[in-house]
Order: C-alpha cells, then structure tokens, then sequence
C-alpha cells in the first residue's frame, strides 16, 4: 500500500542507518515492524508479571532461549 507520510530527514537518515537499509521504503518498513514486535513482547511480558497469563516459564527457562537476548 502507498501512503505520503512526513519524516524528519535526521530521523530517517538513522532509520536508515539503524536498519542497514539504503531505500527509504524498506527502512521504514522494517523500522515499524521492529518497533510492531517490541511493543507486543512488552505488553506480554507486562501480562507475565501482573500475573495475567497462565504463562509457566521461569526466568532460568526464559534465560535459557537462545534468541531470548535477540
């Protein structure tokens, strides 16, 4: 989907930068997904620690994931 958005050039310029992207497009793309991804691990480890989930893992489980640090 096209859209017409407005970006500060420093932001996007390190948007770039951090993604590793030359395109704008692609940077953009992977910066929200990235940024989609975080938010949803937060809310759910927020639901883990209020105790809202019926999630069993303990910390040494968690910490034992090989891409728990990714």
């Amino acid at each position: 989907m096209r859209i017409t958005i407005e970006i500060d050039e420093k932001t996007l310029e390190s948007v770039q930068l951090l993604t590793k992207q030359t395109k704008k497009s692609p940077a953009v793309a992977e910066a929200l997904d990235e940024y989609i991804r975080l938010k949803k691990a937060r809310e759910f480890l927020t639901k883990v620690m209020e105790g809202k989930t019926d999630y069993t893992m303990s910390n040494e489980e968690i910490e034992a994931l090989s891409n728990f640090d990714r």
